[in-house]
């Protein structure tokens, strides 16, 4: 694969992410009634709704931070693989391809940045 290829595939990818976390985070924090409605169901409080929004929109932000990428999408891929597992025994399976797909976005931008991680 072209280094270029790579470069901007990489980009595309955190472009993605990003904005699906930034909307996804915002609404979280707005209060949107399907967040609202969906951290009721998951039985953990709506702390954890202000929380997850939090990590979500700052994650999201500290993915075209150099040097933070490989930070912030770990993070990320730890809220993911939260949310999948939250489907998995809660919400229903059938609803959790997007977690899994951004799930998979964020571990593969962590991979290509993990020459920021302390060794």
């Amino acid at each position: 694969m072209s280094p270029s290829i790579r470069k901007y595939g990489l980009l595309a990818l955190k472009i993605i992410a990003g904005l699906a976390f930034l909307a996804a985070g915002l609404a979280k924090l707005a209060g949107a009634d399907m967040m609202v409605a969906t951290f009721d169901a998951i039985g953990v409080g709506q702390w954890f709704r202000y929380v997850t929004g939090i990590i979500e929109v700052g994650s999201a932000i500290l993915l075209f931070i150099p040097g933070k990428q490989a930070y912030a999408a770990g993070l990320l891929v730890c809220t993911m693989t939260g949310a999948s597992l939250a489907h998995i025994f809660v919400l229903g399976a059938d609803t959790m391809l997007p977690a899994v797909v951004l799930g998979v976005i964020t571990a593969i931008i962590a991979y290509s940045h993990r020459d920021q991680l302390p060794v």
